[in-house]
């Protein structure tokens, strides 16, 4: 499978997780997904370990899980980001990843969210350029 067909059989995994889920857990993952777009219109979908949504650009940025009571975005590099609105809630024990927990009603700060996105990419872009030298 080329990697266009590839991005494109995740996106649709994407968008038939986000319908089959049918409730405030699915619009708030399709929230997520279209911030994440905004933030970086080069992103690209995945779809691992047996049904996760990720996000990437030149690196893993972040997941979209989706459990009963949270819908967690998780950031593989999130404990080397700056976080100054305080959007990291959850896995905050480590020394990698940050996530973020949203519970059904809860407000999702999008300029906030898009800027730790932004982050994210020139994290990973930055340390890409550091491997190529």
């Amino acid at each position: 499978m080329s990697q266009p067909e590839a991005e494109q059989r995740a996106s649709d995994l994407i968008d038939a997780r986000i319908r089959e889920l049918g409730d405030w857990r699915g619009e708030t993952l399709a929230r997520l997904r279209a911030l994440i777009h905004e933030a970086d219109p080069e992103v690209v979908e995945e779809w691992k370990w047996r049904g996760v949504p990720v996000w990437s650009h030149d690196g893993i940025l972040c997941t979209g899980e989706t459990y009963k009571q949270v819908v967690k975005m998780t950031f593989a590099k999130g404990a080397a980001l700056e976080d100054p609105a305080g959007l990291f809630n959850a896995s905050l024990e480590g020394n990698t990843r940050r996530a973020i927990d949203l519970r059904e009603g809860e407000p999702i700060d999008a300029e906030a969210l898009k800027a730790l996105i932004r982050a994210a990419v020139a994290l990973n872009r930055a340390k890409k350029k550091g491997r190529s030298k």
